[in-house]
């Protein structure tokens, strides 16, 4: 089996393991990372409001857009290993986007921050600031920073506070999604462990496999069988 199924089957694996079918729970902010309840494959992308570079509303509604989307949360630009993996996605992002894919993040920093805390602010991806936690609470990957992290961040010269503009102290679990213009959820990929990160590799199967059809093989064979 190839390195990059093997991925692929991982990144079901953590997904899946993580969830709960807790459904009145999702949007809770939750005591620590390894407890969100994210939504999964199959499930619908819910409607929330977003901010842009230029602090305007936007209002994502998936099952109106005219392209499928590859939507990623990152914790914010002051992350090392965000700035790595948006770095990294550059391997991905051109094949992507030959699929006919949007590619697009979404980082808790408030607006005038989503591109100048970047190490690259030149990157060239659509950003936008969830500062108000609508996205992250939506998506089931809000958790709570405690005090004592807080306060750690602080010594290192991270200001949560600062960086969103808020003072709820919240993170998402870093997570990327393949969502459908039906709004559907297709793939889903969450880890609660902030330094590993989903590689392009393994996206870039997910894609393709979205492409093709591939979540809809057992309702064709035996709709195939039917007609024999």
């Amino acid at each position: 089996m190839s390195k990059i199924m093997l991925g692929l089957m991982a990144a079901l694996l953590s997904v899946t393991s993580m969830a709960s079918i807790a459904a009145d729970q999702r949007e809770d902010i939750h005591a620590s990372a390894d407890q969100v309840q994210p939504l999964l494959a199959g499930m619908k992308a819910p409607v929330f409001e977003l901010r842009d570079v230029n602090d305007q509303p936007f209002l994502f509604q998936a099952d109106q857009f005219d392209k499928p989307l590859v939507l990623t949360f990152f914790r914010g630009g002051w992350c090392p290993f965000c700035n790595l993996h948006l770095a990294e996605m550059r391997l991905a992002v051109d094949q992507l986007r030959e699929m006919g894919f949007n590619i697009w993040f979404i980082s808790i920093d408030k607006p005038e921050l989503l591109l100048e805390s970047l190490d690259d602010p030149k990157i060239g991806y659509t950003i936008y600031s969830d500062a108000s936690l609508q996205a992250t609470r939506a998506f089931g990957l809000a958790f709570q920073v405690d005090d004592e992290l807080f306060s750690k961040y602080l010594t290192y010269n991270i200001d949560l506070e600062k960086a969103s503009g808020q003072t709820h102290h919240v993170l998402p679990a870093p997570a990327t999604y393949i969502i459908g213009t039906d709004g559907i959820i297709n793939f889903a990929y969450i880890n609660p462990d902030y330094k590993v990160r989903l590689h392009p590799d393994v996206l870039l199967a997910a894609a393709k496999a979205y492409q093709d059809g591939a979540d809809q093989r057992i309702i064709n064979q035996r709709t195939q069988a039917m007609k024999n």
